[in-house]
């Protein structure tokens, strides 16, 4: 395994590890304050993340697979301003991100600026 994909595959793991303390601490209706560590390492683990894929291909942005992570960082953002749908709000962010890592390659990497895939499709 080279230095990237490990970075990337223990970053990932984390990111599903603070994810689900922050998530199951929702759904427990565990008291915001003791949330604050697991939003932080779910919005810092996503944040390097995204770098490391801008940074290895900046057409990531355009594609489904960048536009998924967009469309989560605005499901997650949405959460203090609407507190009573967060449960929905982090449902839909768990399940844009089980399709989106999933789909087929022809998906994921299409542009929707370009109106084709492009990019590489590199694993890892």
């Amino acid at each position: 395994m080279d230095g990237i994909r490990a970075l990337r595959t223990g970053l990932r793991t984390a990111h599903l590890l603070t994810f689900a303390a922050l998530y199951g601490g929702h759904v427990y209706d565990v008291a915001p304050e003791r949330l604050h560590g697991a939003l932080a390492g779910t919005v810092l683990t996503g944040l390097v993340l995204a770098a490391i894929d801008v940074v290895r291909n900046p057409i990531w942005l355009v594609q489904v697979r960048g536009l998924a992570t967009i469309a989560k960082v605005l499901l997650v953002a949405l959460v203090p301003v609407c507190w009573a749908w967060r449960l929905w709000l982090l449902t839909a962010t768990v399940i844009v991100g089980g399709v989106s890592s999933h789909m087929p390659g022809n998906y994921r990497y299409y542009s929707v600026l370009h109106r084709r895939v492009v990019g590489s499709q590199d694993r890892g």
